[in-house]
């Protein structure tokens, strides 16, 4: 067993919410102005001369702004830096029906947002479990506020505390819905075991099929039932909810709530996936990395905002980590240069018509019948795998064990165990 440093983040209740709900309160709504001004300059910019300001440039306007002094520097400039990505991942996606980042108010009323100290902006107290969060240059003009919101704390993991961290790196409040939580995003020690075993396994990551993986002798399917009738529930949804003058609050709740549940199934699917690794003896798994789809593909309107939506870098991330703790390697392998999907995982033939339709793979020259997805992860096996052919069963290419996320339990089960 050996350790090994990690980034976490840990999620913790304020125990003296009601002392500092007011400060949380204002400094969440000067980070929507703030949102709010650094859009209203892109579109002047925009407009003027065909050109999206970076974060960079944003923080250059607007750090001489009054709003931009209702934060500790680096809070604002962590503002203007989300939307600044929010800009380019909309660029990116090259979608004439997708929306540029909005302003962050519906009529005259501004949301809370997440507000972010870095390490200049926060002082921590672990053994009184307490934070000293520092207030913008605005919010400490009042002859008896305090320069600082002190916050006490508890973290939500039972078996997680801050003393172990070797280094906060942030601090984020984050507003629930109901109430505000910190985020410590921190860099920690943990135990890495010794590996389970010699095996390896293939993940092949998709959206109809959120995840399929091959451990050779034996295959596994993770449909993605759940996020596809939560994506229809909440479109309508919002449709419904939202206003004349952007998201009404009931809009944004019902996305913050669409998020939440993404990431829940997220983080149980990830669980499931390697601690099924862990039990057939797997030292190693080849997970496919799809990171320049977006460049590369056009799928047409409705396909380019799935794509968009396809939340595969998150889930890769908490594969990584999951198999950190279980002393499992993963490695990323850029799925573009390799073309699993059009490879026979058996001959090596490589043919377009080899996929006679969504989730058939049959090989004209070897005659292997296989689900797409699982000769995907077979053939992502074989890069961390010598002889593939020596431990796998074509049979169950075919018929995998397909696993579900069940909706009473919150956790991923085989399919036969699952409560319609």
């Amino acid at each position: 067993m050996s350790n090994k440093v990690v980034t976490r983040t840990l999620k913790a209740s304020i125990t003296n919410h009601s002392q500092v709900h007011d400060d949380l309160d204002s400094h969440g709504f000067a980070a929507s102005k703030l949102w709010n001004i650094g859009r209203w300059t892109i579109s002047r910019v925009w407009d003027a001369i065909g050109h999206i300001p970076d974060a960079d440039e944003l923080c250059s306007y607007l750090k001489n702004h009054e709003r931009y002094a209702d934060l500790h520097s680096q809070s604002s400039q962590r503002v203007l830096q989300e939307l600044g990505e929010a800009f380019v991942s909309w660029y990116k996606q090259n979608d004439s029906d997708a929306n540029p980042p909005g302003y962050r108010k519906h009529g005259d009323e501004h949301p809370r947002s997440t507000v972010t100290w870095k390490n200049q902006g926060f002082k921590l107290d672990t053994e009184y479990n307490r934070v000293r969060l520092s207030k913008g240059t605005n919010m400490k003009s009042s002859r008896y506020a305090a320069d600082y919101i002190l916050c006490e704390f508890t973290i939500q993991a039972d078996d997680q505390t801050l003393d172990g961290v070797e280094g906060i790196q942030t601090v984020r409040a984050v507003w629930t819905g109901e109430q505000w939580e910190l985020h410590f995003v921190c860099e920690m020690q943990i135990d890495t075991p010794e590996t389970p075993g010699e095996k390896t396994a293939g993940v092949d990551l998709g959206i109809c099929n959120t995840a399929a993986v091959s451990v050779g002798d034996e295959t596994l399917l993770y449909p993605g039932n759940a996020l596809k009738e939560d994506a229809h529930y909440f479109r309508h949804e919002e449709y419904v909810t939202e206003g004349e003058n952007g998201p009404s609050n009931e809009a944004q709740r019902l996305r913050q709530k669409k998020a939440r549940r993404q990431d829940h199934f997220l983080h149980a699917l990830s669980k499931d996936i390697v601690e099924q690794c862990e039990i057939h003896d797997v030292g190693k798994i080849a997970v496919g990395h799809p990171k320049k789809v977006r460049d590369d593909s056009d799928w047409g309107r409705h396909g380019n905002k799935r794509l968009h939506n396809w939340a595969f870098e998150t889930l890769l991330s908490h594969i990584e980590y999951r198999a950190e703790e279980r002393g499992i390697d993963v490695e990323r392998v850029p799925e573009g240069a390799l073309k699993t999907s059009k490879t026979c995982c058996e001959c090596g033939t490589e043919a377009d018509s080899n996929r006679v339709e969504r989730g058939l793979y049959v090989c004209e020259d070897c005659e292997l019948v296989a689900n797409s997805d699982l000769n995907a992860a077979e053939n992502m096996r074989a890069t961390v795998t010598p002889n593939p052919e020596e431990d796998r069963s074509n049979g169950c290419l075919a018929q995998p064990s397909v696993r579900l996320f069940d909706i009473s339990t919150g956790r991923v089960a085989p399919q036969e165990q699952v409560v319609p």
